[in-house]
């Protein structure tokens, strides 16, 4: 098991990052939330088995169709207790 904090930067707002990632997450089971930063990056934070969490990690370089990443940065973090879904965080 294994979490890391993501930020992903290009032109990833507006483009259902968030949604899409959502998406991915539920389908590879892992935890966590994602968010759009003041900055115009995604960040995201995610916990789980560790390919699974690569998995996800391998995904935002690519990300949904009209995404166009130019930078991916994951930090491994502390694992956190009692996180059992992915969500979307907003404002």
């Amino acid at each position: 098991m294994k979490r890391v904090r993501i930020v992903i930067s290009g032109e990833v707002q507006g483009v259902f990052f968030r949604k899409s990632a959502l998406a991915k997450a539920l389908e590879l089971g892992v935890t966590g939330w994602i968010k759009n930063s003041a900055n115009g990056h995604v960040i995201a934070e995610v916990q789980g088995e560790n390919q699974r969490v690569e998995t996800f990690i391998t995904w935002c370089y690519q990300g949904p169709e009209k995404a166009v990443v130019t930078g991916v940065e994951s930090n491994l973090i502390p694992l956190e207790d009692g996180i059992e879904t992915f969500n979307i965080h907003y404002g």
